[in-house]
């Protein structure tokens, strides 16, 4: 018979590793299965200033990998494998994946969110080396330099407006003639003085992909076909992050962008009610703040959460 686990989580990011070492800690020996992108955005980051306990900063792969250690060294278990169907009906719950079925009586979802990239290869190549998909995380390292931000709605004119307070100048770059952004994002972003509008714009290169760091950009615009080369230090792009919860769709509740809704925090619903045993942790519920730090205080509130309730139905 296939043997019932106690806690499985999914993902293997900062909240499913936090997720990972309290449920360890509290003697559930959890199952976490590393998905298609073991570690999470971490995995993809160079140096992380702004986790606590790191006053000179740490690389986003050893965070990574010291959480990873922690959470084995009291007894979590790692599966190189994803998710491929679910079925939260009946309990236990099962789980299909590359690796076989597995049931479990707890389920953490802790999937995070995959940010939305351009898909060239010279930015794929210089991800973590002046390409960011996060101004909160990486603006600090371009104080007083010039960078570009894609996008054209409100993610994006935060964005920009964010990282003048660390680059001298930001240049914001559409495909469109008009922007989507909300009418008082855009003003502020028009009456700033440090961002400069390139509609009907596109990167086609990433230039400097050779001296491992950003150099400039390849642009072309859309309405005329004229390229140009644009002077800068860093892109971050401002197009989004999708949630990796579609495989959930129809059993949970997700919002219209497809990010997990939860009650009370981590509590997973469906049309609104608790679904017991059930939490979701990290990116993949969170919209907003989308930093290491709070996918880990998420990630400690499931796994609490997860041990109150096997607690209560004994476990």
């Amino acid at each position: 018979m296939t043997e019932i686990r106690s806690t499985v989580i999914l993902g293997s990011g900062c909240a499913g590793l936090t997720a990972a070492i309290y449920t360890a800690r509290a003697g559930l020996n959890p199952l976490l299965l590393e998905g298609h992108e073991p570690g999470g955005q971490l995995s993809m980051t160079t140096l992380v200033e702004n986790f606590p306990g790191w006053p000179d900063g740490i690389q986003g792969p050893e965070l990574i990998d010291n959480m990873k250690k922690q959470a084995a060294r009291f007894g979590a278990t790692f599966q190189p494998a994803h998710l491929s169907k679910v079925d939260l009906s009946k309990r236990p719950f099962r789980l299909e994946t590359s690796a076989g079925e597995i049931l479990t009586r707890t389920l953490i979802i802790a999937s995070g969110a995959s940010a939305r990239w351009l898909g060239l290869k010279s930015e794929q190549a210089l991800i973590g080396h002046g390409v960011s998909s996060c101004a909160t995380c990486d603006g600090f390292f371009f104080r007083g330099r010039e960078i570009a931000v894609v996008g054209g709605g409100d993610s994006a004119m935060e964005e920009a407006l964010f990282l003048t307070r660390f680059a001298s100048k930001v240049t914001l770059l559409h495909r469109r003639s008009a922007f989507r952004a909300s009418k008082i994002m855009l003003d502020r972003v028009m009456a700033h003085p440090q961002i400069v509008l390139r509609p009907n714009t596109v990167v086609e290169e990433v230039l400097g992909v050779e001296e491992k760091e950003v150099k400039g950009l390849r642009l072309r615009d859309v309405a005329t076909g004229a390229e140009s080369t644009l002077r800068v230090d860093g892109l971050f792009l401002g197009i989004g992050h999708e949630p990796n919860a579609k495989m959930f769709g129809g059993q949970i509740d997700l919002d219209s962008e497809g990010y997990i809704v939860t009650k009370d925090n981590v509590i997973v619903t469906h049309n609104g009610v608790p679904v017991p045993g059930v939490y979701a942790c990290g990116d993949v519920q969170d919209r907003r703040y989308r930093q290491a730090i709070t996918a880990a205080g998420t990630g400690c509130m499931a796994a609490l959460e997860a041990e109150k309730f096997l607690e209560a139905h004994g476990g």
